[in-house]
């Protein structure tokens, strides 16, 4: 009997994503230094399974390049010599970060831990390649001009869809692109470094190595906005997939009464919690057309329409990372997007949601909230640019 076809593609492989390159011993260093420092030598050691000798060996050239700097520290009521912790030169460099949307390009410039610097847009007045290459090529200018400091070390785009490579963007929707080798195009133009990255990826390496989930070795990001968006950190480090940038989590099912989504999902993730579909119940209740922050005002004060909907979606926030919690066993979840701002409106119904999807001996959830502007995305993208600085050293 022949097999269904779905079961028989199933035993193809498909073509396998480039894996990253193993780290060098000076990378590993780096990379503890600059999410984690200051830090004690020892606290190093011990970290990365460094003797003494060979700590010394692999910082020294560090120190010399302006890269890492030592700091003075000394332990309250110690005597004799103070402890010399490493950090890096945060001015050492500058990057930019670019976050790539259907009608904007939204870039700040940041230094080494991605503190934001300077910050500008540009309106996407076309969707070709060429065009956006325009438009990113315009923020690094008007960077570059607002700070006065030369060239960045390196360029980070993230956009919502699937990357290869750092460079090829395989699928964005919002775009409408196939195939576009948009790092190629960066680097031709700019004659800079440039890598592309999905924009969850991109903001869970950010919220990784220099934000909310800094020091963490396990945590989960849920972001909201356009469409809703997942990002695990396993092991201290993030996992990624073929699949990522599919926007899986943005189809989770949560209410099968709920509304349909673009892709004809029933009451999965997106059609309950993205801001296009809030605003989209909230404008056929009301009969008039209302913007996001139209909905969160109007749930404040008590409208009816408004509220039942907030409330709605603020259960299906608490019900997913109820999910995300029980599945992958991590018991911090950062928030963020620019949907978020929804969460200090319905966080009553978001805490019960979860609690009623949760064992009750579980571990408690930390739920971190993090940006909601479009900067908190672009300073991913910079994020992805710092991360290939460090892949260089070495």
């Amino acid at each position: 009997m022949t097999a269904p076809r779905h079961l028989t593609d199933k035993r193809v492989p498909a073509a396998p994503r480039s894996a990253p390159e193993p780290r060098s011993s000076t990378q590993e260093l780096a990379r503890e230094v600059l999410i984690h420092g200051p830090i004690a030598r020892s606290d190093l050691m011990q970290r990365l399974g460094l003797s003494p000798a060979s700590l010394t060996r692999l910082s020294k050239p560090l120190l010399e390049a302006g890269f890492f700097i030592e700091t003075l520290e000394r332990t309250a009521g110690a005597v004799g010599r103070p402890v010399r912790p490493l950090d890096v030169r945060v001015d050492a460099a500058w990057h930019v970060g670019v976050k790539l949307t259907g009608d904007r390009a939204h870039g700040v410039a940041t230094d080494l831990r991605a503190t934001v610097l300077a910050e500008t847009f540009v309106d996407l007045r076309v969707h070709s390649p060429e065009g956006v290459v325009d438009a990113v090529g315009e923020i690094v200018s008007v960077l570059s001009d607002s700070l006065g400091a030369g060239d960045p070390s390196a360029l980070g785009v993230s956009i919502g869809g699937q990357v290869t490579n750092s460079r090829i963007v395989d699928r964005a929707p919002f775009l409408g692109w196939r195939d576009v080798d948009l790092g190629g195009l960066l680097e031709t133009r700019l004659a800079l470094p440039v890598v592309v990255a999905n924009d969850v990826v991109a903001l869970t390496e950010a919220e990784h190595w220099f934000g909310l989930g800094r020091g963490l070795d396990d945590f989960a990001v849920i972001t909201t906005g356009a469409g809703v968006g997942y990002g695990l950190v396993i092991h201290g480090r993030q996992r990624i997939t073929r699949d990522t940038g599919l926007g899986l989590g943005g189809h989770y099912p949560l209410d099968p009464a709920g509304p349909e989504c673009p892709a004809g999902h029933r009451g999965c993730s997106t059609a309950m919690m993205s801001i296009p579909s809030i605003r989209a119940s909230v404008t056929a209740g009301l009969g008039r057309d209302v913007s996001y922050a139209d909905v969160l005002a109007l749930a404040g004060a008590g409208d009816p329409v408004a509220r039942g909907v907030v409330e709605e979606a603020g259960r299906s926030l608490g019900r997913l990372i109820a999910a995300v919690a029980n599945l992958t066993m991590v018991d911090t979840v950062v928030l963020g997007g620019e949907g978020i701002d929804l969460v200090p409106v319905v966080r009553r119904q978001v805490h019960e949601a979860l609690a009623e999807d949760r064992d009750p001996d579980a571990l408690p959830v930390q739920l971190l909230i993090g940006g909601s502007d479009f900067s908190a995305w672009a300073r991913g993208a910079a994020a992805m640019a710092i991360q290939s600085r460090v892949g260089r050293i070495g």
